[in-house]
């Protein structure tokens, strides 16, 4: 068998995605970048233990010193967590938004190369960020759209929200014609009614300004259509479960990876898949036995229907 050419094999992704853990434990994904063909790693979020979150670089292939940037989405304590106050090494430089810099040093986060962002910047060479403030308790969450530059190609793009209290139209806009859509599906309605959680965290998770529940959620996926792959970020593990929102996904417009709280994900590429010419087929996501109903790392993968 003859074996493929350059142009035949498979191109290197742009980027990288890997969820190491996500949940109100405590959340932390590591993005793999090819910055201008130099390789980049980021944290979004660090809100395991220093001592986890070395652990599970490691299992990854990475060193802490290997981070080169770290972003926030907010500075929940599952978000940012506490041990890292003294333990973060002063040369990353940490992405706040501006909204949430106050409330940093209020914390004790007197991190000396912090840097308080507000509109799109440049992350890298050939990497750039996009935040938006969403509804979350009093001072809102940022998400994120970044882009990275491929050759001869245009950018691919990651979207990346959680703890986001509701869908907005300038939500949805923001995040369209990604290639990669991380995104929160956080909890079952009827198992959160039903929960004996007080009624005031109740009002809180489903008010607007808490949390998106799998259905929300799986609305914002269906408006966006991102063109790759969908991962479902901070489920809650007393309300829903990898098979509820694996169900309220199915259906949608590309294969779905769910994180967990106590194992990685596998890695998802950002910026590979390729148009058919004639656009001859679509994705239709089917459940997979892997992981569905359990607390592993889930998989919707997708079946191909002819048109």
């Amino acid at each position: 068998m003859d074996r493929p050419t350059a142009a035949q094999r498979t191109p290197e992704p742009p980027a990288r995605l890997r969820v190491l853990a996500s949940g109100s434990g405590g959340n932390c994904t590591l993005v793999h970048v090819a910055s201008r063909g130099q390789p980049r790693r980021v944290l979004i979020d660090a809100g395991l233990s220093p001592r986890r979150t070395r652990r599970l670089l490691a299992e990854s292939g990475v060193e802490l010193a290997d981070i080169d940037a770290i972003v926030l989405t907010h500075l929940d304590s599952d978000h940012l967590n506490a041990g890292w106050r003294n333990a973060l090494p002063a040369s990353i430089p940490v992405y706040v938004h501006r909204r949430h810099a106050a409330h940093a040093r209020n914390l004790g986060f007197e991190h000396e190369a912090m840097v308080e962002i507000t509109d799109a910047f440049e992350l890298f060479p050939g990497v750039r960020v996009d935040p938006l403030l969403v509804p979350h308790d009093e001072l809102g969450v940022a998400a994120y759209r970044f882009s990275f530059d491929r050759d001869g190609l245009p950018p691919a793009d990651l979207g990346f929200a959680t703890d986001v209290g509701r869908v907005s139209r300038g939500f949805i806009r923001r995040f369209q014609g990604v290639e990669v859509l991380a995104i929160e599906s956080n909890y079952c309605p009827r198992l959160q009614r039903a929960s004996d959680r007080p009624e005031f965290l109740k009002r809180r998770i489903m008010g607007g300004s808490g949390h998106l529940s799998n259905q929300e959620s799986a609305k914002a996926v269906a408006a966006i259509a991102p063109r790759e792959h969908v991962v479902l970020l901070h489920l809650s593990r007393q309300c829903n479960s990898p098979e509820l929102a694996a169900r309220e996904h199915s259906g949608g417009p590309c294969p779905v990876t769910i994180a967990s709280q106590f194992e990685p994900t596998r890695w998802v590429s950002i910026g590979v898949a390729r148009a058919d010419a004639n656009g001859g087929s679509v994705h239709e996501a089917s459940l997979s036995a892997s992981g569905v109903g359990t607390d592993r790392p889930g998989f919707v993968s997708p079946r191909m229907v002819q048109r």
